[in-house]
């Protein structure tokens, strides 16, 4: 499966946070056949947006030949 990163020291930090970017989560389901879930997560890798291992193992969602996968990344918010 997927770990969340480790949270950020608050006290580490004296800057404040309105004046400089932020990092927010933000995460990504795809869903499909279980050769498109794992294409999908191959042009991910290959564009550098998501390692493979970033990715959970697809799942069955129940529905007839679907499957989901989720990544969580982070965005730097200004």
């Amino acid at each position: 499966m997927f770990q969340f990163p480790a949270e950020p020291d608050a006290q580490a930090s004296t800057v404040s946070h309105s004046t400089s970017p932020r990092r927010d989560r933000i995460r990504h389901l795809i869903f499909g056949t279980l050769e498109a879930v794992n294409m999908t997560i191959k042009i991910q890798h290959k564009q550098g947006y998501a390692e493979p291992n970033d990715w959970s193992d697809p799942m069955p969602t129940g529905r007839p030949n679907e499957w989901f996968a989720i990544v969580t990344k982070q965005v730097l918010i200004d």
